[in-house]
C-alpha cells in the first residue's frame, strides 16, 4: 500500500523560488562578457587588453568587497535614513540562508561598477581604476541601494518617501544600478580628461573609431540576453502560497515583466536606428545597438509598474535620446565618454524611471511622480559628489591618467605588457614592428621577392627570417 508524500507548500515554493533566483543570478553574471565585448569593440586594438583586465577586476575584487563591506553599508544607510535598526548590517556574513540573496545583489553591484569602465577607456591609470572600483562597490553604490531597496531615505518607510506618502519605484535598477554607473562614469571621464586627439585646437570633437563593430554588437546581444535575468529575474517569486495552502504560479507578473522588457528593447533599437539615419544620413549599427541598450535601461525600473504600451514608449524614448545625449556630452560638455555610458545608462535610466507614474497601470499619482523626480535627483547628486571626492583623492594619491607616451603606445603594453592583437598592433618593444611570435610579420612565407625577376631572393643576401 502506497502513502502519499506530504509536502509543505511553503517549503516547495521557497525552494523553487530560490533556485529561480540562482539561475537568473548566473544569467546576470553572463552580462560581464557582454560588457567586455561591447567596450572592447569601441576602443582601439591597442587598448583591448586593458578593457578585459578592468572587466575581470570589476568582478574578482568587486565581489570580495561587496561581501565584506558593501552589503553591510546598504543596511547601515537604510537604517540611518529611515530610523530603522542597523544592528544586523553584517549579519549576512555568517548567515548561510542569506547568501543567495547576497549573490543576487552582488551581480547588480558589479554591473554598476563595470559601466564606469566604458567612459574612461583608453587613458585611465589602471591602479586608479581598481581603487575607484573598490570604493564604488564599497560605498558609492551601496549608499544608493540603502536609500532605495534597503528601506532607507526614498522608500515608503524612509524619511523622504514617508513625507511624500509614497515609495520610490525602481524595480530592477534603472537608476539604482544604471544611472548610478552612468553618472559615475561621466564624472570620471570629466576628471580623467579627454583622449589625445579627441578634440582639435578649436575644441571640435574628432572621431576615434573603435576597432571592431562586430565585437560591440555581439556584446550588445549578450547583454540583452542577460537583461532578461536582470528584469524578469527581479520578479523573484514565481510560486506563491495562498492562505489556504495552495500554490499559485505568478505567470501574470512574470509575463508583464518579460513583455515590457522585450518591447522596450525593440522600441529603443528602432528609434535609435531612425534617429541615426536622420542625423547621419544612414542607419548606424553601433547607434542601433546603443539604442537597444538604452531602451532596456529605460524600462528596467518600470517593467512591473507600467502598461505594455507605456513600456514601449519609454523604451523608444530612451533609444531616441541616446544619440543627441551623446552628442551633447561630447560636443557641449566636452566630456570624452568613449562608450556613451552617460547617454545609454544615465539619461535613459533617469528619464525612464521619472516617467513611471505617467504610464502606471494604476493611473497617475502626483505624489509618486514628485518622489520619482526627487529620487532621480538625489541619486544623481550623491553619485556626482561621492565620485568627484573619491576621484580627486585618487588623483592626488596615484594619479588618474597614464602618461602621454603610454597612451600613444597603448594601455595593453603600457599597463599590462601584453598585446591582444600582436599581428596588427605595432610595439616599440619589437624591433620589426608587428608579429605574432615576436618576429617580423610576413605574408609571403618568409622570403623576399626580387622586384625584377619575381623570384625569391637568397636568404643569405637579404637576412630574411622565416619566423620558424
Amino acid at each position: 500500500m502506497s502513502t502519499l508524500l506530504q509536502v509543505d507548500p511553503t517549503t516547495v515554493a521557497n525552494g523553487i523560488n530560490n533556485v529561480w533566483v540562482l539561475v537568473v543570478t548566473f544569467l546576470i553574471f553572463f552580462m560581464q562578457p557582454g560588457f567586455a565585448l561591447l567596450e572592447s569593440g569601441q576602443v582601439r586594438a591597442k587598448n583591448v587588453g586593458n578593457v578585459l583586465m578592468k572587466n575581470m577586476t570589476d568582478w574578482i575584487l568587486g565581489t570580495l568587497v561587496y561581501f565584506v563591506v558593501g552589503a553591510a553599508v546598504v543596511g547601515i544607510v537604510g537604517g540611518l535614513t529611515s530610523g530603522g535598526d542597523i544592528a544586523g548590517a553584517f549579519g549576512h556574513i555568517a548567515d548561510s540562508n542569506a547568501w543567495i540573496g547576497w549573490l543576487f545583489g552582488a551581480v547588480f553591484a558589479m554591473t554598476a561598477a563595470t559601466i564606469v569602465s566604458g567612459a574612461v577607456a583608453e587613458r585611465m591609470n589602471f591602479d586608479a581604476y581598481v581603487l575607484f572600483t573598490v570604493l564604488m562597490v564599497a560605498i558609492i553604490y551601496p549608499v544608493v541601494v540603502g536609500f532605495t531597496w534597503g528601506g532607507g531615505l526614498l522608500s515608503s518607510s524612509g524619511f523622504l518617501g514617508g513625507a511624500l506618502g509614497a515609495g520610490y519605484l525602481d524595480f530592477a535598477g534603472a537608476t539604482v544600478v544604471h544611472m548610478c554607473g552612468g553618472v559615475a562614469g561621466l564624472v570620471a571621464a570629466k576628471m580623467v580628461g579627454a583622449r589625445k586627439g579627441r578634440y582639435d585646437s578649436n575644441g571640435n570633437s574628432q572621431p576615434i573609431p573603435g576597432h571592431s563593430m562586430l565585437l560591440a554588437v555581439l556584446g550588445t546581444f549578450i547583454l540583452a540576453f542577460g537583461w532578461y535575468g536582470f528584469n524578469v529575474g527581479t520578479q523573484a517569486t514565481i510560486l506563491a502560497v495562498a492562505d489556504d495552502g495552495t500554490l499559485t504560479f505568478m505567470g501574470s507578473a512574470l509575463g508583464r515583466v518579460a513583455l515590457v522588457t522585450t518591447l522596450g528593447m525593440s522600441a529603443g533599437g528602432a528609434m535609435a536606428m531612425l534617429t541615426s539615419a536622420r542625423y547621419q544620413g544612414k542607419p548606424d549599427p553601433l547607434w542601433t545597438a546603443n539604442g537597444i541598450l538604452a531602451g532596456l535601461v529605460a524600462v528596467t525600473g518600470a517593467v512591473p509598474h507600467v502598461t505594455w504600451w507605456g513600456g514601449a514608449l519609454l523604451g523608444g524614448l530612451g533609444g531616441f535620446l541616446v544619440l543627441p545625449a551623446f552628442r551633447f556630452t561630447v560636443d557641449r560638455l566636452k566630456i570624452d565618454d568613449v562608450c556613451g555610458v552617460f547617454a545609454v545608462h544615465g539619461v535613459a535610466g533617469a528619464v525612464g524611471t521619472a516617467l513611471i507614474p505617467v504610464f502606471a497601470v494604476g493611473g497617475f499619482a502626483l505624489n509618486q511622480f514628485v518622489l520619482q523626480v526627487v529620487g532621480v535627483a538625489v541619486i544623481a547628486l550623491w553619485t556626482i559628489v561621492a565620485s568627484a571626492v573619491v576621484l580627486a583623492a585618487l588623483d592626488a594619491a596615484v594619479g588618474l591618467r597614464v602618461s602621454e607616451e603610454e597612451e600613444t603606445e597603448g594601455l595593453d603594453e603600457g599597463e599590462h605588457g601584453v598585446s591582444v592583437y600582436p599581428e596588427f598592433v605595432p610595439s616599440e618593444r619589437r624591433d620589426t614592428g608587428v608579429a605574432a611570435d615576436g618576429g617580423e610579420l610576413r605574408t609571403d612565407g618568409g622570403s623576399d621577392v626580387d622586384a625584377d625577376t619575381g623570384s625569391p631572393a637568397p636568404a643569405a643576401e637579404t637576412g630574411v627570417t622565416t619566423d620558424e
